[in-house]
């Protein structure tokens, strides 16, 4: 085996080792240090360093991670199959399963310490999420009353009360399945 590839190969896996780590280490404790990343993900202090010198880096980085995985969860949820709220829930679904990962971004202790003006920026996910609305919206299974924008706000809120409710104790199942529910009955068009 190349040496190289070999090389290039464990620094992917422990950058994305001290990514997870730092993840679901500052979705417990906002305020955690490197060092308290580092043990999480088994490596040494050093090693974090080596591959982000200060922790806004590592946040910074954890943002990209982030808008990576909204995008690819969006994919999973094929937004332009069948009616527009069975889609929507499928997004609703993927993004819940995201769960740590966005948890950072709801957190306002977080956003001082952040630097990611790709978040103010539309995405392909952002754009396939209005695109799926406005779909809903002309068909008929959303209700045409509320904006796509207002709608898209209510799913984002849904979520982090769902996040919030599975990380007070509540089961996953639980807190998705009322999530999934109420947001039938609050964008989905009336009876």
């Amino acid at each position: 085996m190349d040496t190289a590839v070999s090389s290039t190969g464990a620094r992917a896996r422990t950058r994305r080792a001290i990514l997870d780590a730092g993840t679901a280490v500052l979705a417990q404790n906002p305020t955690a240090s490197l060092a308290d990343v580092a043990a999480a993900a088994g490596v040494g202090r050093t090693t974090v360093h080596r591959y982000f010198a200060e922790r806004s880096d590592l946040v910074d980085a954890i943002g990209m991670d982030v808008l990576d995985k909204i995008g690819a969860a969006t994919d999973r949820a094929r937004p332009d199959d069948g009616p527009a709220l069975t889609a929507l829930e499928r997004i609703c679904q993927e993004y819940f399963e995201l769960g740590e990962s966005l948890a950072i971004i709801f957190d306002e202790s977080m956003a001082a310490t952040w630097n990611w003006e790709s978040w103010e920026e539309d995405t392909e996910a952002d754009r396939a999420l209005a695109r799926l609305v406005d779909r809903g919206r002309e068909e008929g299974t959303l209700d045409g009353r509320l904006d796509t924008d207002w709608i898209v706000q209510v799913l984002w809120s849904l979520l982090y009360v769902a996040w919030q409710r599975n990380r007070g104790g509540d089961t996953k199942h639980n807190a998705l399945s009322l999530c999934l529910y109420t947001l039938r009955k609050s964008v989905g068009a009336p009876s």
